[in-house]
């Protein structure tokens, strides 16, 4: 009887403002899908979004070998596209870790921090205070 012969899947975690993405990379054809539906429908068919996402594997020349499967939630596109390209970073330094350099290199490792400021109490948003009156 013949070895069963397992697929090797990289895991990647993206995190952009309160977007998330677990990101899967399995040997393919190049295919995004991100919550059960291809890549350019997700993202409306925005060649900025899409080319964000498959960014890294641009840089390290796979761009036809590995397939990414995504489910990513919360916030919008943009935090979500962002998420994504840095899950499919990681997992890439999960596949090899040589990869590391030429995407640290491009800031493809670097985590954005910003998020949306917190209300704070006696103001109507984050900052803006009520309007002053002297009298």
């Amino acid at each position: 009887m013949e070895a069963t012969q397992q697929r090797a899947v990289y895991w990647g975690t993206g995190r952009r403002k309160s977007s998330i993405a677990r990101v899967r990379l399995v040997p393919g054809t190049g295919l995004l899908v991100v919550n059960g539906r291809t890549g350019e429908d997700y993202f409306n068919f925005q060649s900025g979004y899409i080319s964000a996402a498959r960014s890294p594997l641009e840089t390290l020349g796979l761009e036809g070998e590995y397939d990414i499967l995504v489910n990513a939630h919360g916030g919008g596109l943009t935090g979500q596209s962002d998420a994504v390209k840095l899950g499919v970073a990681r997992a890439l330094c999960e596949l090899d870790p040589n990869n590391r350099k030429p995407l640290k290199v491009e800031g493809y490792l670097t985590r954005d921090p910003r998020c949306v400021e917190r209300k704070k109490y006696g103001l109507h948003k984050a900052r803006k205070a009520p309007q002053y009156s002297k009298r």
